[in-house]
């Protein structure tokens, strides 16, 4: 079964940090590029990070470039999302996809994406 397990979610104030994973199973990991999206009430859908396990190439959403870094474990089939100096408006649910074209996530191509996990909640207080 293709599962796309993100975690990592929780509620912190400004200024701090978390790490989400995105645990991948059954599917070819190295083959896929593994994107985080974000949506916060009332907003649209956002690209936060991408990277490629293809050949390695990252792509960052302009709103957290700087503070956010995404990577990846190949031996763990994990994606990771390192989030620095969290702002109020970093507030959303995150959701971890997964695509063999990485231009389909940072494009958000909706329902051209291979794969979708479920949310982990960001809060993040004033």
């Amino acid at each position: 079964e293709v599962q796309l397990q993100a975690s990592g979610g929780g509620l912190v104030q400004a200024g701090g940090s978390l790490r989400l994973s995105c645990a991948a199973s059954g599917f070819s990991f190295g083959d896929y590029a593994i994107g985080w999206f974000r949506q916060a009430p009332g907003k649209a859908r956002e690209v936060v990070a991408v990277i490629n396990n293809n050949d390695g190439r990252i792509y960052y959403g302009g709103s957290v470039k700087g503070r956010f870094t995404i990577s990846s474990d190949s031996a763990k089939k994990t994606v990771y999302l390192q989030m620095n100096s969290l702002k109020p408006e970093d507030t959303a649910v995150y959701r971890c996809v997964a695509d063999r074209e990485p231009a389909t996530i940072t494009d958000d191509l909706d329902s051209l994406i291979d794969y979708w996990g479920k949310g982990t909640q960001v809060t993040v207080s004033s």
